[in-house]
């Protein structure tokens, strides 16, 4: 089992997050990982996007063109990412801040309006979890529990009370693919 996935937005949207959680998921399961960040000096505003590979077997290279799964959180990730899914890949989006939705026919694409669902929850702040959770429901490449597990090791001790509300959103997103 070998998944490579690309997670691109706006800094701030917890783009990065989610892969260092998603990487840390699969270090805690035994498995080889990369995470490799890609952002613009501003950061919070700007363009960030993360590359996440886990894997069974050893990594050749962190370095990709094409990915199994692409996860978008805005339009300009839109327009430059959706064409480097594999054909019969996965595509998951939020539909917010997304006015051209993707059109390939040839990949398996999940609009999860995950800001909409966040803010019926009161949960602005981890609307990235509830896309999480939905990338894992599709591929489950890492347990729940090793995401939690994640999550204490990456957030701040200040910021550990907020782990039962990710993992609140996180089975809310699983319940949105289905």
């Amino acid at each position: 089992m070998k998944q490579e996935i690309i997670i691109a937005g706006f800094g701030g949207q917890g783009v990065l997050s989610m892969g260092k959680i998603l990487a840390y998921s699969g270090l805690i399961e035994g498995k080889e990982v990369t995470w490799m960040p890609a952002y613009g000096p501003e950061q919070r505003g700007g363009t960030a996007n993360v590359t996440v590979i886990v894997s069974d077997e050893e990594i050749s290279s962190p370095i990709l063109s094409t990915y199994d799964t692409a996860i978008i959180l805005n339009q300009p990730s839109m327009e430059k990412f959706e064409k480097t899914v594999k054909p019969g890949g996965t595509l998951i989006y939020d539909g917010y801040g997304i006015s051209i939705p993707p059109t390939r026919t040839d990949i398996n694409i999940y609009r999860v309006d995950a800001m909409d669902v966040a803010a019926k929850m009161n949960l602005i702040k981890i609307f990235n979890m509830i896309l999480l959770g939905s990338y894992l429901k599709l591929h489950p490449i890492v347990q729940i529990e090793s995401v939690l597990k994640a999550l204490k090791k990456t957030l701040p001790e200040r910021h550990h009370g907020l782990i039962p509300q990710n993992e609140e959103a996180i089975k809310k997103g699983m319940e949105l693919v289905g």
